[in-house]
């Protein structure tokens, strides 16, 4: 014999369809708000032009931003997306080394000034010690990471991504309010196909 008020009848009065899942702390189980199809993007928007760098796009904005136009509803959307690697030089175990003892030796100068606040004697020499011994440290730890590696990555590098065009939207019932404050101002690079 079942009984109605058991705590698996609690479950399946608590979500949709009678599942056997609590509701938990938040309430009751629901579908998510959209159509199933990944995050609501908001509201409609148009682009107002395109320009080939961002401070040309930064000053269309900064253009609508003075003339009282809610930026707010605007973006700066960068397209075209390339990843540019920019090699900075060849990395040899003693290089490595060499990073590795500058790194600690900041950590190191770190805990010597925590411990040096706290000592009574010759401060200074605290902090000189914490600052030799995180560099010995650092340089040993770089330049067996680097060991470790056998010759895989012999180089540094600094990655960025850089775009091929900026395009300046607004949502779609003010792009004429915006397109009539773009013509009063006077820029190159603006793209007239766009208003």
């Amino acid at each position: 014999m079942t009984s109605a008020s058991g705590p698996t009848a609690a479950w399946r009065s608590a979500t949709q369809g009678g599942d056997l899942l609590p509701s938990g702390p938040a309430g009751h189980l629901s579908t998510p708000p959209g159509d199933g199809h990944g995050p609501e993007t908001g509201p409609p928007t148009v682009t107002i032009g395109s320009y080939p760098d961002y401070p040309s796009a930064q000053r269309v904005v900064d253009y609508l931003a003075d003339n009282r136009f809610p930026v707010e509803r605007s973006a700066i959307v960068g397209t075209n997306l390339t990843l540019v690697e920019t090699v900075l030089g060849r990395m040899t175990t003693g290089r490595a080394g060499l990073l590795g003892a500058g790194t600690g030796a900041w950590f190191g100068l770190f805990i010597g000034l925590l411990f040096g606040i706290f000592t009574v004697g010759n401060w200074l020499a605290v902090i000189l010690v914490g600052l030799v011994i995180g560099a010995i440290w650092g340089a040993v730890f770089g330049a067996v990471a680097h060991a470790m590696t056998g010759g895989q990555r012999d180089f540094t590098s600094a990655s960025s991504l850089r775009a091929g065009q900026y395009a300046v939207t607004v949502d779609a019932q003010l792009a004429d309010q915006a397109r009539q404050l773009l013509g009063r101002m006077q820029m190159p690079g603006h793209s007239a196909a766009d208003r």
